[in-house]
C-alpha cells in the first residue's frame, strides 16, 4: 500500500515537474511578448476617433512607396543570406572536419565579434567603407580607381554590415548538421570510387540541408527585422520597414500606422518563412528533413 502511494506521488511529481520548470519562462514570455503584441495590434486597428478600422492597413497597401519599402526590405534581407551561406559553408565544413582544440578556437573566433556591441562594429564598418576610408584609400593608392567608390549609404553597405551581424548564425546552424554526419558515409563512397567532389554533392551537402535550412530561415528572419544596422550604414537612401515604423511612430507620432506597418512587416516573414518551408520540405531533399 505504501508502495502504491509512492508510485502514485512520483507519477504526479513527474507530471508537475516540466510544467513548474516552464512557468517562469512561459510568463515572462506572455508579460514582455504577447500581451504587447495584443496591445500593438489593437493600436493598429484604432483610428483619431478611437473606432476600429482597418484604414491603417488601407493606407500601406494603396501606396506604392510602401510597397517599395516592403519589397527593399526583402531584398536586402534575400541577399545577406545569400552573403551569410557563401561566407558560412567553408567555415563550417573546416569546422566540422577538426576536432579538439582547433575547432574549440575557430568556435571562439566565429563567436567573438558578437562579444562586441552591433552598435560598435557597424561604426568600425563606416571607418572601413567611407569615401576616406580603409578600402577607398588602398583603392586609390594602387590606381585601379580615380574616385572613392561609395561602399556605404546604399545597400551596398547595409548587406556588409547585416552578413556581418549574422553570419554566425549561418555557420553555426551549418555546422551543427555537418557534425551529425557519419564518416563512414564517406568511406562508403569511397569505396564505390567517389571523389571529393561527388562525395560533396552526393553526402555532404544533401545532409547538411537541415542546417541550411535553420541558418536562411533564422538569418532571413533576423535581417528583415534589423534596425541599427540599416539606420547606421544605409542612412536615408535606404528606407526599411524597421525604420519605417520607427518613424512613423517617434517622428509622426502616428502610432496606429505605425503598428500598422509592424504587422504587416510580421505577416510578410511569416508567410515568406512558411512558403521556402513548404518548397523546401516537399521537393528532392524532404526524405533528409524527415530523418
Amino acid at each position: 500500500m505504501h508502495k502504491t502511494k509512492s508510485n502514485t506521488f512520483n507519477v504526479f511529481s513527474s507530471r508537475w515537474v516540466i510544467p513548474i520548470l516552464l512557468a517562469p519562462a512561459l510568463i515572462i514570455l506572455i508579460g514582455v511578448f504577447f500581451i504587447p503584441m495584443m496591445l500593438m495590434f489593437i493600436q493598429s486597428l484604432i483610428d483619431e476617433q478611437s473606432n476600429f478600422t482597418i484604414a491603417n492597413y488601407l493606407v500601406f497597401f494603396q501606396e506604392p512607396f510602401y510597397w517599395g519599402v516592403l519589397w527593399q526590405t526583402i531584398k536586402i534581407s534575400s541577399l545577406t543570406v545569400l552573403g551569410t551561406l557563401i561566407l558560412s559553408y567553408p567555415v563550417a565544413m573546416f569546422m566540422a572536419g577538426s576536432t579538439g582544440k582547433i575547432r574549440a578556437i575557430v568556435t571562439f573566433l566565429v563567436l567573438l565579434p558578437h562579444l562586441v556591441s552591433v552598435v560598435i562594429r557597424n561604426f568600425g564598418w563606416t571607418i572601413i567603407l567611407n569615401e576616406r576610408g580603409l578600402i577607398n584609400t588602398f583603392l586609390l593608392e594602387i590606381g585601379i580607381i580615380n574616385q572613392p567608390l561609395r561602399l556605404m549609404y546604399n545597400e551596398l553597405g547595409t548587406v556588409i554590415g547585416l552578413v556581418d551581424s549574422f553570419v554566425a548564425y549561418m555557420i553555426l546552424a551549418i555546422a551543427t548538421s555537418l557534425y551529425s554526419i557519419n564518416p563512414s558515409l564517406y568511406k562508403a563512397g569511397a569505396i564505390m570510387g567517389a571523389n571529393r567532389l561527388r562525395c560533396f554533392f552526393s553526402i555532404t551537402f544533401p545532409l547538411s540541408l537541415p542546417g541550411v535550412y535553420s541558418g536562411i530561415v533564422l538569418v532571413f528572419s533576423l535581417s528583415m527585422s534589423a534596425f541599427v544596422t540599416p539606420t547606421l550604414l544605409g542612412g536615408t537612401s535606404v528606407k526599411v520597414m524597421p525604420t519605417l515604423t520607427y518613424q512613423q511612430i517617434m517622428f509622426t507620432l502616428n502610432w496606429p500606422l505605425g503598428a500598422a506597418i509592424s504587422f504587416v512587416l510580421l505577416a510578410s516573414t511569416i508567410l515568406l518563412v512558411s512558403t521556402f518551408t513548404k518548397l523546401t520540405e516537399t521537393k528532392r531533399y524532404k526524405e533528409v528533413f524527415k530523418s
